[in-house]
């Protein structure tokens, strides 16, 4: 559906008598240098896309891929026009899991049409932003609402990091808590998600750093100059979330290692308790199948205090071997 659209004239935001979805009305109405229209679409159906295609002239191959979404973010220029495919983020608490979605950009030198699909990322704040700052930044054309849509796509990825940071920090805890009673296998699958949820982390901030250098570095005709810095902040912030996401990652795979080798050692630990109660069973076994094997010449057969001292000695053996395995911490 049609979310917004508006013509910025000088900055600002210009009232056209037309419905929101006469997109060539709100074209034509632009004058001069720095003015463009600003169209938003929401999961839009092929017949919405194909109008705002006709009139704003975007290229097949870009309008195929807004529509079926599912894209990788990237850069790409057809001719006058770029298309910038960006990865949504947002963190769902009652289930600590990372959401997706997709916002499509198409920005040519008098206007700027996006393709939102998921349910986070709403533009809108984005618009009631840029206008509430005046219309200095707006004024610098479609570039200026390209940085801001970036930017506040960037500043979510640094709130699921904060978020993943927090989970992560508790894995740790309880990966190294002396007195845990976490389950074992809990413990290896809550590590396993969180590590799923950063590789979809990844793959929405990684390859988006090139493209968003290449803006910074104005590398891309049809951006303002006075934006360019706008768009280093976002890189910036862009930065920090990767180098973050890349130490949670190491930090999950260390802390798995860790578990692992608790494990293991537990293991190790519980087989030695297993070996020392054997011994405790064994030994006392071996005395009384030596003196029950009924040989008529036998040493204390027939001694009268023979019984007692067979059970005596086997007394004193479990009693010296539980005493060593205690002082060798096997118990």
């Amino acid at each position: 559906m049609i979310v917004d659209s508006a013509l910025y004239r000088q900055g600002v935001r210009t009232s056209l008598e037309c419905s929101p979805s006469d997109f060539a009305t709100l074209r034509s109405g632009v004058g001069s240098e720095g003015d463009f229209v600003w169209l938003g679409l929401y999961e839009p159906t092929e017949d919405e896309l194909a109008a705002a295609a006709a009139a704003f002239g975007l290229h097949q191959l870009a309008v195929e891929d807004a529509f079926v979404a599912h894209q990788r973010p990237k850069l790409e220029r057809y001719g006058d026009m770029l298309f910038l495919v960006l990865k949504s983020l947002w963190y769902v608490d009652e289930s600590d899991a990372v959401e997706t979605g997709e916002v499509l950009v198409f920005m040519g030198r008098d206007f700027v049409v996006t393709v939102r699909h998921g349910e986070g990322a709403q533009l809108a704040p984005v618009r009631s932003s840029l206008e509430a700052q005046g219309p200095e930044l707006l004024s610098q054309g479609p570039s200026a609402a390209v940085y801001g849509i970036a930017d506040q796509i960037v500043d979510a990825y640094t709130d699921v990091v904060v978020e993943l940071t927090k989970d992560a920090d508790e894995v740790e805890a309880s990966v190294f808590d002396p007195h845990r009673k976490t389950n074992v296998n809990a413990t290896s699958e809550r590590i396993y998600a969180l590590k799923r949820e950063i590789a979809e982390v990844r793959r929405a901030v990684l390859p988006l750093r090139e493209p968003i250098r290449r803006f910074a570095a104005g590398e891309i005709s049809g951006v303002d100059p006075d934006v360019l810095p706008f768009f280093r902040d976002v890189h910036d912030h862009l930065t920090v979330a990767a180098e973050s996401v890349d130490s949670l990652d190491q930090l999950l795979s260390s802390a798995f290692a860790a578990h692992m080798a608790q494990i293991s050692a537990q293991q190790n630990d519980d087989m030695r308790k297993i070996s020392a109660g054997a011994a405790l069973i064994v030994v006392p076994t071996f005395i009384a199948g030596v003196y029950g094997m009924n040989f008529r010449h036998m040493p204390e057969l027939g001694w009268h205090y023979g019984y007692a001292y067979a059970l005596l000695l086997m007394l004193a053996v479990v009693v010296g071997l539980a005493v060593y395995f205690r002082k060798s911490g096997w118990f």
